[in-house]
């Protein structure tokens, strides 16, 4: 198992997937490639999850069919883990966790996040679909409060992927199934607990999100995640979470508590690797006004006319990844919220696509 976490390591790749009948295959800058050598028969892959999974754990894959859990490799990485049951055999994916935490343009996000993960109090969404390092947007802005201020910072994770060090804050990281029964139980509990900032791994369920809308009207600046693309699908996916008899209720808790929803997704690079590209919205007046009255519909055409607030949307930020020669045209598109629109103003550019 060993050989397999280094060449992850000096591959630079994102995850590692262990499946009988297949032999172990690399993430490469968004692109599946399996290493040389034989494939894994089911007696392979049960002994490289024994040699990196608890015993706890493996009870755990048994009786459930699956377990999540992180563990750092030799000072080079962290790696989280998410063993499974398939075909009555057993498979894993690890995603690599660097150790080193990335600065806030290191991401490519623009200086006026600083000013919003500067405020004491209110929501901030990071939002996008499985793989597009939200964990590591959310770490980076973390550990920029962490250098630039002082205060307690709480993250409730499942499972824990980036360490932070207690630089000018205090941070308590605390994991659920190891450290506390639930995101919605330790957030009730980081209350008591001097919070200035609370980080909520993932909002999965109705008593979560109550729980962390809660915390960022009650004083606290509170980050959460969601899978969702888009500031008006973030707000919706949550509304929707609630009975119709508490819609209007959520609705009003979200225009005065969401500071900014940043969405991503991430892009091949022309040259190798990867890059992001965000939508951003920033909460003002009139945001906040179509949140309470339920016409979300009208947030994109707001984001499009808000860059003196720092807004920016995501087909705006694919163009200027494409205009600067960072990403193809075929990807721009391919990643776009409006395919149309995104091909006609590619086109402009001088980009070529084909039908």
């Amino acid at each position: 198992m060993n050989d397999l976490l280094e060449l992850m390591v000096d591959q630079g790749a994102s995850d590692l997937h262990i499946q009988v009948n297949q032999p172990p295959t690399l993430r490469i800058s968004g692109s599946m490639v399996p290493v040389e050598g034989p494939n894994l028969d089911a007696e392979a892959t049960e002994g490289l999850m024994k040699a990196i999974t608890s015993t706890t754990n493996q009870e755990q894959v048994k009786t459930s069919g699956g377990a999540d859990f992180g563990f750092a490799y030799q000072g080079k990485a962290r790696f989280r883990v998410s063993v499974l049951r398939a075909k009555g055999a057993y498979g894993m994916v690890l995603r690599q966790i660097p150790n080193e935490l990335f600065k806030l343009s290191d991401i490519g996000l623009p200086d006026k996040i600083k000013e919003l993960i500067s405020r004491p109090r209110g929501l901030i969404l990071v939002t996008g679909p499985t793989g597009s390092g939200k964990s590591t947007t959310l770490a980076s802005m973390i550990n920029w409060i962490n250098e630039h201020h002082d205060g307690h910072i709480i993250t409730i994770e499942d499972p824990i992927e980036y360490f932070h060090d207690h630089k000018k804050c205090i941070v308590t990281q605390r994991e659920v199934g190891n450290d506390v029964t639930s995101f919605s139980s330790a957030i009730r509990g980081a209350l008591r607990q001097d919070p200035d900032v609370i980080l909520v791994g993932e909002m999965r369920d109705l008593e979560t999100i109550e729980a962390a809308v809660g915390a960022a009207e009650t004083g606290h600046l509170v980050f959460a995640t969601l899978h969702t693309t888009g500031a008006a699908r973030t707000v919706d996916r949550i509304v929707d979470a609630f009975p119709a008899s508490m819609k209007d209720q959520i609705r009003t808790q979200l225009a005065s508590s969401v500071i900014a929803v940043i969405s991503q997704v991430l892009c091949k690079k022309i040259g190798g690797g990867r890059i992001a590209s965000f939508e951003i919205m920033v909460t003002t007046t009139s945001i906040s006004q179509l949140i309470r009255e339920n016409k979300t519909y009208r947030i994109a055409s707001d984001i499009q006319t808000g860059a003196s607030h720092g807004m920016i949307s995501l087909d705006a930020h694919l163009l200027s990844l494409y205009n600067r020669n960072l990403i193809t045209a075929e990807e721009a598109l391919g990643k776009s919220q409006n395919a149309d629109s995104m091909r006609a103003k590619l086109e402009e550019n001088g980009a070529t696509l084909s039908l």
